[in-house]
This record gives structure tokens, C-alpha cells and sequence, in this order.
């Protein structure tokens, strides 16, 4: 039992975050990291945005992918891929299964973003359309791979793709390194915790100090009342979100454990502070944010963060939002 009890505590290290960065190097984008004078002024600190908008397919997700599908050996790549998304993690399956030689069957909900649907097609995959709230991915997916003798890549409870997102820590350190910067918090996106886990393990390695804050819509701040609570707490909201990829009812059993014993906080943000940060991303860092990848910008101008002399970082997870959807927002 204490075994169990340790791989769940630490079910990735440091190490295979830097085994992950030498898997994916030339392959995933390194995405810059910027400042911007606007925030600068506005926080009365230094704001620095980690664009995972510019990553392949649009979003982070592609780091744990490719990470997760390479290192599967012949016989399963043979077999092919079944994963279950509502759109980011969908597009980075499907897109690394296209590069390595991989079938993949993705699960996806029938009211995701059009252009994530059309996206994962678009790259070859099978698009299996479920109704989020009749029926459940989980058992629809594990059904299919069972059929096909297929391997499930889960969203964010793995191995690899905690190890895959977590590379994205390793860039920010780098970066800020060169600046002679240490960062006092980093702002960091969350549904499952997979990002989260991965880049809380790779920032805290040579930055104990700095705070982790996941962010979430307030319906679905599941994260945010587990580290509270000091367990896993699962929700059944009576409402949605503009936050499409952000909507995990629960923390992962893999990540939770590792956001919770390093000292990891939470904070949610309503659909109104989200449209607001696109709307600010588009007209004053002209940049385009999908709405989970606008929460870390949420926070700050809804001043939910002490940045007052601080370094902050943003990690700005993805870009595909709906176009309909991003007029209504900027209008």
C-alpha cells in the first residue's frame, strides 16, 4: 500500500519531464515568452505570457501527445489510439497519431467548438460525438479501444502526458533564467490538472518558492475546492461555461496529489472576466485566446492575483476559439 500510495504522490519526476523535453525537442514549438508594457503598467509589476496559442494544432495538448503516442512501442502502435476531448487534447492525439503512423478514434462532445471537431478530422482521425451530459466518455471510449485491442490516452491522468505538459515549466525557467528573473507565481489553466501537474513539478524544482495557481470557471472550480478541502472533490454543476475545455467535473487521481503537496492554489473566474481578457488580449497584446486559455489574463485584470512588484506568469494554454464566438466577445 505504501508503494501505491508513493507512485500516486509522484507519479512523474523531474527527470522525465527532461526525458520529455529530448522527445519533443524539434517537434512541438518552442512558443515564446513575452511581456507586454500595457499589463506591466496595469499590474504595476512584470507580466510575462507563455503562448501555447502558437503550439501546433493551437494548444499545449500537443506536448503530452507526441510524448505519450512516441513512446509507445510497435505492437501498440499497431493496435492504434482511442482518447476522449472536448477539442484541445482531441487535435493533439489526432495530429501526433498522423506524424507517427497511428489510427486514432477520438470521443468528443457533440456541442465542442465546430472548428476543434473539424480540426481533429481534418488530421485523420475517427471523431466518435457523445452528449456530455447523458452519457459518459469514459465508458464509450474504454468500449471502443476494448473492440479494437486499442491503447486509451487520457486527457491528463498519465504518466507521459503530465511529463509532455510539463516541458512547458522547463521553457518558462529557461526563459526567465536568461533575464535573471525568478518567477512569484505562475498562473496555470486547469480541467484535469495534467498541465498544471506537469509544470508545478518542473518550476519547483529550481524555484520552490514560487506559487502555483490553477484557474478555473467558477462552475467548474473543482480544483480549486479540492486543494481546499485537502481531497478530491467532484462536482455536478446545473450550469455551463464559455470555458469549453475547462469543464472537468473532478481533478485527476494522478495530478491532484502533486498540485496538492506542492502547495498548489486555486482561483475561478466568472464567463464575463474571460470575454473581458479576450477582448483585452485582442485589442492591446494582439493576440487571439481561446476562452480556458484566457483565464490566467481573467485573473489579473479582475485583480484576483497580487502582482504589485511581482513576476507573473500567464500560461496562455490555447487559441481555438469559435469565431462566432470571438466577435460576440470583442464586439
Amino acid at each position: 500500500m505504501k508503494r501505491f500510495q508513493v507512485y500516486m504522490e509522484n507519479p512523474v519526476s523531474y527527470r522525465d519531464i527532461l526525458d520529455a523535453a529530448s522527445r519533443i525537442e524539434g517537434i512541438a514549438v518552442r512558443t515564446p515568452l513575452i511581456e507586454n508594457l500595457y499589463l506591466n503598467d496595469f499590474t504595476e509589476g512584470r507580466v510575462f505570457l507563455k503562448l501555447e496559442n502558437l503550439q501546433h494544432v493551437g494548444a499545449f495538448k500537443f506536448r503530452g501527445a507526441y510524448n505519450r503516442l512516441s513512446a509507445l512501442d510497435t505492437t501498440a502502435r499497431q493496435a492504434g489510439v482511442v482518447a476522449w476531448s472536448s477539442g484541445n487534447h482531441a487535435q493533439g492525439v489526432a495530429a501526433a497519431a498522423k506524424m507517427l503512423g497511428i489510427e486514432a478514434t477520438i470521443i468528443m462532445p457533440e456541442d465542442a467548438p465546430y472548428m476543434k471537431i473539424e480540426n481533429t478530422r481534418a488530421f485523420g482521425a475517427h471523431v466518435h460525438l457523445y452528449n456530455r451530459y447523458t452519457e459518459s466518455r469514459e465508458e464509450i471510449g474504454t468500449h471502443i479501444a476494448a473492440e479494437k485491442g486499442a491503447v486509451i490516452v487520457p486527457p491528463f491522468d498519465d504518466p507521459y502526458i503530465i511529463a509532455g505538459q510539463g516541458t512547458i515549466g522547463l521553457e518558462i525557467m529557461a526563459d526567465l533564467t536568461v533575464l535573471g528573473i525568478k518567477p512569484d507565481a505562475i498562473l496555470v489553466p486547469c480541467s484535469g490538472g495534467g498541465l498544471c501537474a506537469g509544470v508545478t513539478i518542473a518550476v519547483k524544482e529550481t524555484s520552490p518558492n514560487t506559487q502555483i495557481y490553477t484557474l478555473e470557471p467558477a462552475a467548474y472550480n473543482d480544483t480549486e475546492q479540492s486543494l481546499a478541502a485537502g481531497h478530491r472533490i467532484k462536482l455536478t454543476p446545473d450550469s455551463t461555461s464559455i470555458c469549453d475545455a475547462l469543464m472537468a467535473p473532478s481533478p485527476g487521481e494522478l495530478t491532484f496529489p502533486i498540485m496538492h503537496a506542492k502547495g498548489v492554489s486555486g482561483i475561478s473566474v466568472t464567463d464575463d472576466e474571460v470575454k473581458a481578457a479576450i477582448r483585452f488580449a485582442y485589442q492591446a497584446l494582439k493576440i487571439i485566446i481561446e476562452p480556458g486559455g484566457a483565464t490566467g489574463l481573467a485573473a489579473i485584470l479582475a485583480k484576483k492575483c497580487t502582482t504589485q512588484n511581482k513576476n507573473t506568469v500567464l500560461v496562455i494554454s490555447g487559441g481555438n476559439i469559435d469565431p462566432h464566438q470571438f466577435r460576440e466577445c470583442i464586439r
